[in-house]
This record gives structure tokens, C-alpha cells and sequence, in this order.
């Protein structure tokens, strides 16, 4: 629906939708660009971004331009261009802030699939269809371009290189963060996960991506990560040193906010969780009572496998042998359910070295069960085999506790209170 509603008649931070595409065909794309003062390069920037998402994506799109109460000309080419193009619609705020424009135009839309990219298209727009398939299927919550990737083709000054690569060192240093490129003006969310996000993101300016990003981190959402082929503009007019300044202080802010457990971050992983035992129980650690659940289940199935191979090897072999055969193979199958059951980490990326860690444990409950056993021997002579069982599964359940307690800080740490599957997407 069109309007022809002059544009400086609109009260502030009202939007006008100059052209929003019809009921018949909603968009399942909406691509914000944020724009203060770009009359010059804006129309250039819609058309070959309409002409690119016309050509290649296969459903129907809507570009929106989000304008931070512009000075120039640039409304009045936004409006040009929306009365123009049926799937173009203009956005103006009164007020200043590129995630102040993101969070209001994205908290409004009614595409599922949310992206924005900067007016001056320094990344190649063939990553726009990568970045928002998995958030259509399902796949994963937010996806961001990367221009710090290995595969990634970016051209730029050494200054900017040194800043950005300075600036996501500082981010995985003091926020734990495994996203590799905070800043890249190339992001996508889903609309239902951005209903419940953005509420919590409090800055409004250049930080609005970082911030965003973090959270949804530390709450087990799933973000998607595209290599990009980017070329620095040099006629950008961001202020590098005060921009900087802003994220710093943003970064402050953000980690002494989760250093204090002041975020409500479970508002954002109840909803999304596969599993509803997820959801985190009053006073307990997020994810901690399913992990003890599901630590319990396979710890009894182990056990069980533990004394029947236990039993069985004991028919030609020593007590000792016999434990260290049964408890060495029921260990092994121990670490591979857990990592997949309890700890829910996917994919092949680093299973060696968790079955490594896992031996390790399993030596220190060999120790535990074996000096059990050297004990019993000791002061019993030669014990029953079902005295040798009552006292190898009270060892095991002091061999159980000490297991969860280093799987869980050291072998499967939680850094972020879900599984990520960021890195493995490359």
C-alpha cells in the first residue's frame, strides 16, 4: 500500500510505507538500510540491491530505507524510490542511531526473516542468499558476513584491518565471544527471535550489533557465519576514534551486566530450546538440571555395562584386569553419549580430544574403583563376586560425581549455556 503523504508532514519517528508489498505477496525478506545524509549514493544502492534480490531470491522481498533523520535530500529520494518500486518502503526517525534504527524498523516488520546492510554495499551482495537461507529453513537464529574468515576476499587500509581485528580480539578476551566479526554491516535475524532480542539490547548507536550478538551468544542461539568478499569504501564517514571509544564503553557495560547475572538472557533460550527440559529452573544454572538428568541416564547405563563386562572378563581374568577392560570400555561409551546427550555438542570438531580428557577421567576413576578393589583384597582375602560388586558400584558412585564435575568444567565447558555451531559453518 502506497501513501502520498508528504513526507515532512510525518510526525517523528512515525514510518511511512511507500509501497510495502501487498497481502498477497508478504515479504519473507525485509533488508534494512540505515542511512544518514546519502543522497548521493542511496539510489544507486536500492536499485542494484532490488535488482540482485529480483534476480536471485526466490521469494518475495522488501527493501526498507531506514533514514536517521537526514539533513540533505535523502528522504526525498527515499520517497522517489518507494513510490517507484512496489517492494521499496521509506522509514524515518526524528533521532539519531543506526541500532536505533534496526530495533524500530525490525521490531515493526512482518517478515519472518530480518537482514540490513550498509548503503555504500561494500560487501558482494551473492552472500546476501547464503546469509538468509538457514535463518528461512530453520537452520539458525542470526547470521552475520565475516570478513575475518580464512575464505574471506576483503580489501581494505592497514588502520581499518588493525582496529577491526583489535577490536573482536578485545571482544573474545573479555566477553568470551566466538563470533569472528562483530562489525561487519552484513547481518540477518528471525523475526520471532528479534521480538524477544532486541528488547534487551540497550544501545542505539554503532555497539547496537556487538551487543546484539553477545547475547544472543551467551543464550545458546544459533548464529551462522558467511565469508564475504568486502571492499573498503574510503568515502565512509564513520569516526573511527569515537566509535571506538563507544565500543569500549559498550563492552564494559555488556560484561559487567553478565558478570553480575543482571541479563535475563533465559527470556531468549526458553522459546527456542529443542528440548523443553532446557528451560532453566528458579536458582539453578541454566541447562544444569537437564545435564544432571541426562548425566544420571547415562551414568546407570554405564554402570550396568561396567559390571556385566565386569563379570563376564572376570570368568578368565583377574579382578583387576577384568575391571580395567570392562571399565575402560564402558568409559569410552560414556564420554561419546555424554558429549552428545548431556553436553549437547555436535558434529565431529574436536571428539578426539574429548575422548582424550575422557580417558583422563577414566584413569582417576580406574584409581578410584582399583584401589577399591587392592582394599577389599586387602582386608578381606578373597571376597565374594557380589561383594566385589557392592563395592564396585559404591567406588563408581564417587567415580560418578567427580566425572560430571570434570566433564563439565573441564572437558565440555559451557561458555555460552548451549551448543554453538558457529565455527563449523566456514
Amino acid at each position: 500500500m502506497r501513501t502520498d503523504t508528504p513526507w515532512s508532514t510525518l510526525p517523528a519517528r512515525e514510518h511511512l510505507l511507500a509501497g510495502a508489498v501487498d497481502a498477497a505477496g508478504a515479504p519473507v525478506l525485509d533488508v534494512v538500510v540505515p542511512v544518514f545524509n546519502e543522497e548521493k549514493d542511496l539510489e544507486t544502492c536500492v536499485l542494484r540491491l532490488h535488482e540482485h534480490l529480483e534476480r536471485t531470491f526466490p521469494y518475495p522481498f522488501r527493501i526498507t530505507v531506514a533514514d536517521n533523520a537526514s539533513t540533505d535530500r535523502t528522504p526525498q529520494v527515499a520517497a522517489r524510490l518507494a513510490a517507484t518500486l512496489p517492494e521499496v518502503c521509506s522509514y524515518r526517525l526524528e533521532e539519531k542511531g543506526r541500532g536505533r534504527a534496526l530495533r524500530t524498523v525490525w521490531s515493526d516488520s512482518d517478515a519472518p526473516v530480518l537482514a540490513y546492510m550498509d548503503v555504500d554495499l561494500s560487501t558482494d551482495l551473492n552472500a546476501l542468499l547464503p546469509l538468509v537461507a538457514p535463518l528461512i529453513s530453520g537452520h539458525s537464529d542470526l547470521a552475520i558476513g565475516s570478513r575475518l574468515a580464512r575464505s574471506s576476499r576483503v580489501v581494505r587500509g592497514s588502520k581499518r584491518e588493525f582496529i577491526s581485528r583489535a577490536y573482536n580480539l578485545i571482544l573474545r578476551s573479555s566477553l568470551a565471544a566466538r563470533f569472528s566479526d562483530a562489525q561487519c554491516g552484513f547481518k540477518a535475524i528471525r523475526g520471532e527471535v528479534a521480538q524477544r532480542l532486541l528488547p534487551m539490547v540497550e544501545d542505539i548507536g554503532w555497539f547496537f550489533d556487538t551487543e546484539m550478538l553477545v547475547l544472543a551468544e551467551r543464550a545458546g542461539l544459533r548464529i551462522h557465519e558467511v565469508p564475504v568478499d568486502w571492499v573498503d569504501d574510503p568515502d565512509s564517514t564513520v569516526h573511527i576514534v569515537r566509535t571506538a571509544a563507544d565500543d569500549l564503553k559498550g563492552v564494559w557495560r555488556v560484561g559487567r551486566a553478565l558478570a553480575v547475572g543482571a541479563l535475563p538472557l533465559d527470556r531468549l533460550a526458553r522459546p527456542f530450546g529443542d528440548d523443553p527440559r532446557d528451560r532453566a529452573l528458579p536458582g539453578v544454572p541454566g541447562g544444569l538440571a537437564r545435564q544432571l538428568v541426562g548425566f544420571c541416564v547415562v551414568g546407570a547405563l554405564s554402570t550396568l555395562v561396567h559390571l556385566a563386562l565386569y563379570s563376564l572378563l572376570r570368568m578368565g581374568f583377574g579382578a583387576q584386569l577384568a575391571n580395567g577392560g570392562a571399565l575402560l570400555v564402558s568409559a569410552v561409551a560414556n564420554t561419546a553419549a555424554n558429549r552428545r546427550l548431556t553436553f549437547r555438542v555436535r558434529g565431529r570438531g574436536s571428539a578426539l580430544r574429548h575422548q582424550a580428557q575422557g580417558l583422563v577421567v577414566f584413569a582417576i576413576g580406574l584409581a578410584l574403583t582399583s584401589g577399591s578393589l587392592a582394599a577389599l583384597g586387602a582386608t578381606s582375602g578373597s571376597p565374594s563376586h557380589g561383594t566385589e560388586l557392592a563395592v564396585l558400584v559404591t567406588a563408581n558412585l564417587a567415580a560418578t560425581v567427580l566425572r560430571f564435575l570434570l566433564f563439565r568444567a573441564w572437558v565440555f565447558p559451557d561458555r555460552s549455556g548451549s551448543e554453538h555451531e558457529l565455527r563449523n559453518v566456514r
